[in-house]
């Protein structure tokens, strides 16, 4: 079986994305379409290893920053797939941009949300470029060499 490179966009700096990302984590890590170790995901790419929610005087620093953002557009453009763990009422402005930057690059989007947050309002863009939004427990079982377009069910902003 064939498998895809995801572009991994998650936050990870309230307790809520936490806990996302990790329960992401390990469902990718268990769908055999998704090859995991040639996956882009930020935390493992942070510029000199430097993590600003350990160290955020690096936020000031203009060579981390341009770095890393660098990094990120480059995540983006060699994966296959962006996919977004997207947390409702936890709006990320930076999630925002990647999810439009793979969207200009042709790549296909995804929304993951967690099973508690389904069906809440999300922003009218992400729903706008996201290709198909899908529960946390979906995540292990979905085909990622067959994707296809859905409907978020909830209400946007």
């Amino acid at each position: 079986m064939t498998s895809k490179t995801i572009y991994f966009c998650a936050g990870w700096f309230t307790d809520k994305q936490n806990q996302a990302y990790q329960a992401t984590m390990t469902a990718i890590k268990q769908n055999p379409t998704i090859d995991v170790e040639n996956s882009y995901v930020p935390l493992q790419h942070q510029y000199k290893n430097i993590r600003v929610d350990e160290h955020p005087e690096y936020l000031h620093d203009k060579e981390w920053a341009t770095a890393t953002f660098k990094g990120d557009c480059l995540g983006v453009t060699t994966t296959d797939v962006t996919l977004a763990v997207y947390i409702p009422d936890e709006e990320d402005v930076g999630m925002g941009t990647e999810i439009a930057w793979a969207k200009a690059h042709g790549k296909y989007v995804l929304l993951v949300i967690p099973d508690e947050e389904w069906g809440k309002p999300i922003n009218l863009m992400s729903w706008g470029f996201a290709d198909n939004a899908i529960k946390m427990s979906e995540l292990a079982s979905f085909n990622f060499n067959q994707p296809s377009f859905n409907f978020y069910e909830g209400a946007v902003y």
